[in-house]
């Protein structure tokens, strides 16, 4: 009796599963010239779990403000709009690259020099902040590169 009293009991305990880390891949920064006032970062984020989760920001000590990015087409223009947030659906890959979802560091304390590696601190609504080296590539660079 006391056997199946226990084994009900476990049967109707919650179950806890564990969540899988985000796999952040990819990170880069565009070298930028001397006289620019911004820079661009991007990244891809794998997320393993059954539940999506959102990122909510960046933040940096290079620039004075960190904001989310995204490009629309307005009528044949390209324009860049800052977003509140870029979600991270359940088992899909989002990729921040160029002409897309990105980090904008906007008025750079200094211009980021090739070579140079930059913590970036990414706040998801899940899976907390998490610190990120993101590389200074030259400025021609097209797409994060493959990790």
């Amino acid at each position: 009796m006391k056997k199946h009293l226990l084994a009900a009991l476990l049967a109707l305990a919650p179950v806890t599963v564990a969540a899988a880390e985000l796999e952040i891949s990819g990170a880069i920064l565009r070298a930028s010239p001397k006289v620019a006032n911004a820079g661009a970062g991007f990244v891809t984020i794998k997320n393993p779990n059954a539940e999506g989760d959102t990122l909510l920001g960046a933040e940096a000590d290079i620039s004075a403000k960190v904001e989310l990015h995204t490009h629309i087409n307005d009528n044949g223009v390209m324009l860049m709009r800052q977003v509140p947030a870029i979600p991270v659906p359940a088992g899909e890959v989002t990729a921040l690259k160029p002409g897309a979802d990105h980090i904008m560091f906007i008025t750079l304390n200094k211009p980021l020099s090739e070579g140079q590696t930059v913590p970036v601190t990414l706040v998801f609504a899940k899976a907390g902040r998490k610190v990120v080296d993101f590389p200074v590539v030259p400025l021609r660079t097209g797409a994060a590169p493959a990790q």
